[in-house]
């Protein structure tokens, strides 16, 4: 008999091994995304074609050290870092997933029976109490054979899980460098527009006292005077605008340094201000290698997979061993008598689900679906990172001319408001051609302003979109 139940449980185990060697996962294949074979606007492709970390790519001291307190204490970055932690335990927990189970129990209790019950009445006939006692001590182990595969999937799914809250970070943290960059890049651009209207100012007093002199002298109208008063207005109105816009900036820049609103240290113009321009871009397929959203997206496509076959799965027989081994008395002195009060059971139960109501047929159909979508979701992070990449190679190349040409523009406006006030003051010209040369003047400045920040942001963003660097 004893070798029956040998044999018995050798084909138990036999046909255990045999079974979790199937699985009902699909290994995860990456979907045909058809990728461009370069980008609409292209650029050199140099031989350094790695991401570029930001400690290389930003060269201003003062932006440095706002991007390393960002990245130390802005509370966005702060909250991924405590959601990779709990994945990271999750992941721990998964890889577990083949290991028993195992309890320990310890227990007393006293039960008064009735004594015109059946067991009141055959309890007095072997104990002299009212009551009985039961003591307890049980050490239980529960073991689900991985009959499906279902620990890999657990596990290849919270290592995706683990894996993509990564990139998302790294995309986090690049997206908080880039929006510090720029932000420190508008502040040095209203600057530059608060010192161009200051300068506007001057300019325009010195214009209008002189114009004064001659309306004393006779020589010009009130006309002439009240314009040039209006075109001093014009100048001077931009000076609390472009205060106003400066301490807005500081406050949205230092809340993401983690920091309450305060001004903020800077330096420089945006005419000296020069990141890091060489950029290796290569083509379009190599964004999923740098780009960590990209890269994310595709661990979610990973994760997804794994669920459809967990779903799969739950719709099969489960077999789970139960061994427990314990000591049991009714007696306390006899509690721990060897091997008297040793009682050991062994367990095995197959479970086949039948009928559920169709919640499993309808979760299984529920995660194929999710799967679907998470490629797709996939195919159009790739799509929008191609497409970002080609839109800022757009704008920089369109910077970059239009700078070009403000420039000559400049050259030009300077020459005509110098020649303006010589000829007025020659009289060969009228105070309309001075205000106008100026004003000209005036805008072309504060166009260039909005030009080079312009393409600064453009750098900046397309070193973003190729995947930009937070080492």
């Amino acid at each position: 008999m004893k070798t029956f139940k040998i044999n018995n449980l050798l084909i138990i185990a036999l046909g255990v091994g045999m079974l979790s060697s199937c699985s009902v996962s699909k290994k995860y294949e990456r979907t045909e995304l058809n990728m461009p074979q370069r980008y609409r606007n292209q650029i050199t492709v140099t031989a350094d074609s790695v991401q570029l970390p930001w400690k290389r790519f930003f060269r201003e001291p003062m932006l440095i050290s706002l991007l390393e307190k960002a990245l130390q204490r802005n509370n966005e970055i702060a909250i991924a870092l405590k959601n990779t932690e709990q994945l990271d335990l999750a992941l721990k927990q998964a890889k577990q997933a083949l290991l028993p189970t195992v309890d320990l129990s310890i227990g007393a209790n006293r039960t008064w029976q009735s004594k015109n019950s059946l067991n009141g009445s055959l309890s007095g006939q072997i104990v002299s109490t009212p009551y009985i006692d039961d003591y307890g001590a049980n050490l239980r182990l529960s073991w689900e054979a991985d009959i499906w595969g279902k620990a890999k999937m657990q596990k290849a799914a919270a290592s995706a899980n683990y894996f993509a809250q990564q990139e998302n970070l790294s995309a986090l943290k690049t997206r908080i460098i880039v929006q510090v960059a720029q932000a420190y890049y508008r502040l040095i651009s209203l600057d530059e527009q608060l010192l161009i209207a200051q300068k506007n100012v001057e300019l325009s007093d010195s214009t209008l006292n002189m114009m004064k002199l001659q309306f004393d002298a006779g020589q010009v109208n009130s006309l002439a005077v009240e314009q040039m008063e209006a075109q001093k207005k014009t100048a001077e109105l931009l000076v609390p605008l472009a205060l106003q816009n400066i301490a807005i900036e500081e406050n949205a820049l230092s809340i993401l340094c983690g920091s309450y609103p305060d001004k903020v240290e800077r330096e420089g113009n945006l005419s000296r201000i020069s990141p890091e321009g060489v950029f290796g871009a290569g083509v379009p397929a190599e964004l999923i290698s740098r780009r960590p959203d990209v890269k994310a997206a595709e661990y979610a496509a990973i994760v997804a997979n794994a669920n459809t076959g967990l779903a799969r799965a739950a719709m099969y027989p489960s077999l789970s061993l139960t061994p427990q081994i314990g000591l049991n008395s009714f007696k306390f002195n006899k509690w721990f008598d060897l091997p008297g009060s040793i009682t050991k059971t062994l367990a095995g139960n197959l479970t086949q689900p039948l009928f559920q109501k169709r919640a499993l047929k309808t979760a299984y159909e529920s995660a194929v679906l999710e799967q679907e979508k998470a490629v797709l979701q996939f195919k159009q992070t790739v799509l929008v990172a191609v497409g970002e990449v080609s839109d800022a190679l757009a704008r920089t190349h369109g910077a970059d001319e239009r700078l070009m040409l403000i420039r000559k523009k400049d050259r030009a406006l300077a020459k005509a408001t110098d020649d303006a006030l010589k000829l007025y003051r020659s009289g060969m010209a009228t105070y309309l051609d001075v205000i106008t040369a100026q004003n000209n003047k005036l805008q072309n400045d504060l166009e260039f302003i909005n030009v080079r920040l312009e393409s600064l942001n453009a750098t900046t963003d397309l070193y973003r979109s190729l995947g930009g660097g937070i080492n």
